[in-house]
């Protein structure tokens, strides 16, 4: 009998088998992107800890660039630039520096002159409040005497009467009036008339009382030393009465009008 064909089964196996299939995944395992997808869609505990922090990581970034630019503005010079920039700085300093030291100069050498020309100012007032006192110009206020001559016996010499004045002015008396109506000054003059005595042009009747600023005892001294006018005075036949004051009042003052007044007579 014959056997069964082998060839065939080995043309069989000679030939290729149909196209290979590809190995199907397995469908319990869902797909990358699926599953990255589902995990976005819930994200952990942690991954909103590191968003925070990536956020203000990313915010501190932006406030430090910022920052930087606003505080480089001279980032891009050169080192050279920069040197000049400095360079410019020290000498617009140096020039404000100058010029305020010498408005501060300035400054103190206006304040010096005018203290200078306040003082120079003030000096003249006292000079010429001293003229208008010596001549008379303006009323008087100070501590002083007053010389009160009374006539008893007989009518008192004119030449006692200035000796009593000169003796005033050498102690020291600023301002001298008599009788409350004769301011006194350096060209007075005195006469003897009748009834009284002329000074000045005008007829002044005893009593004669003299009122003289200045220091009190030295003025009080000068009339009451021995053979001073207090003892002329009494061997004229007056009383004389000396007060020290602490504060005479001088009324009568000069005027145009009263210069060059006055007779020949003698000069106090």
């Amino acid at each position: 009998m014959p056997e069964p064909q082998q060839p065939d089964r080995l043309d069989r196996l000679d030939q290729p088998e149909g196209p290979e299939q590809p190995e199907q995944p397995d469908q319990s395992d869902p797909p990358g992107r699926a599953r990255l997808l589902r995990d976005l869609g819930r994200p952990r505990r942690s991954q909103i800890v590191v968003a925070v922090l990536l956020a203000l990581l990313g915010f501190g970034a932006v406030v430090q660039v910022r920052t930087t630019d606003a505080d480089s503005s001279y980032a891009g010079y050169r080192e050279q630039d920069l040197i000049d920039v400095l360079n410019g700085l020290s000498n617009t300093t140096q020039r404000a520096q100058s010029e305020l030291s010498r408005l501060e100069q300035r400054r103190d050498d206006l304040k010096s002159t005018t203290l200078r020309r306040q003082a120079a100012l003030d000096e003249a007032k006292s000079q010429v409040d001293t003229l208008n006192v010596l001549a008379g110009r303006i009323p008087v206020t100070g501590p002083g005497v007053r010389v009160t001559v009374t006539e008893e016996t007989a009518e008192i010499n004119v030449d006692s009467f200035i000796d009593l004045i000169q003796e005033l002015r050498s102690t020291g008396a600023e301002a001298i009036q008599v009788n409350r109506k004769v301011r006194l000054v350096a060209q007075s003059s005195f006469d003897k008339v009748a009834g009284g005595l002329l000074v000045d042009g005008t007829v002044l009747e005893p009593p004669y009382v003299v009122e003289a600023i200045g220091e009190p005892s030295l003025l009080s001294g000068a009339i009451t030393f021995l053979r001073g006018p207090k003892d002329e005075f009494e061997d004229d036949g007056a009383t004389v009465d000396v007060q020290e004051l602490n504060r005479v009042d001088i009324r009568a003052v000069r005027t145009d009008d009263d210069e060059g007044s006055g007779s020949s007579g003698g000069q106090g």
